[in-house]
Parts: structure tokens; C-alpha cells; sequence
């Protein structure tokens, strides 16, 4: 298989972990952390739909069956922001 045709089946965004604790994921050459304490919307949520997530736009996540939505820049540097995400 060429490159090419492997960049193609290999997802941008990948769920690598879920965790009692939170959600690692996998955005292109970047791993990031997803806590539930920042993202209670992924803690109980059936696995299908944490699975279930996109970039619709670089640096954005999108979780469209659970209404939650990420900025990848403000995950990685909460505790420097005044407001959470939900």
C-alpha cells in the first residue's frame, strides 16, 4: 500500500484511550488529554459516541453526539484561561 492510500484510512483524530480519569486522543502527530473534570460531557457517555469524534475546522474538536466541542489550544493550557470548557 502506497503513502498515500495509508494517509487516507488513517483518521486525523483518534480516541486512544478512555480512561476512568479522562479521554487521550491522538490529532495527527499530537496527543492530547481531555479530563472529565474539564469535559464532563465525555464521562458518562456510551463509548461509541466518545469514539465518535472530528476536526471540523484545525485546532477544533468536535463531538457531534454529545454536543461537546474542544479548542485544542485551550485544553492544553486550561489552568491559564479564566473559564472551563463544557
Amino acid at each position: 500500500m502506497s503513502p498515500d492510500a495509508l494517509e487516507k484510512i488513517v483518521p486525523e483524530v483518534a480516541v486512544t484511550v478512555i480512561a476512568s480519569y479522562g479521554v487521550w486522543l491522538q490529532v495527527r502527530e499530537r496527543e492530547l488529554f481531555m479530563s472529565y473534570d474539564d469535559f464532563p460531557g465525555l464521562r458518562n457517555a456510551p463509548m461509541g459516541k466518545v469514539l465518535n469524534v472530528r476536526e471540523p475546522t484545525p485546532g477544533h474538536l468536535l463531538w457531534p453526539d454529545l454536543d461537546v466541542v474542544a479548542d485544542m489550544e485551550i485544553n492544553e493550557r486550561l489552568e491559564q484561561f479564566s473559564l472551563k470548557a463544557v
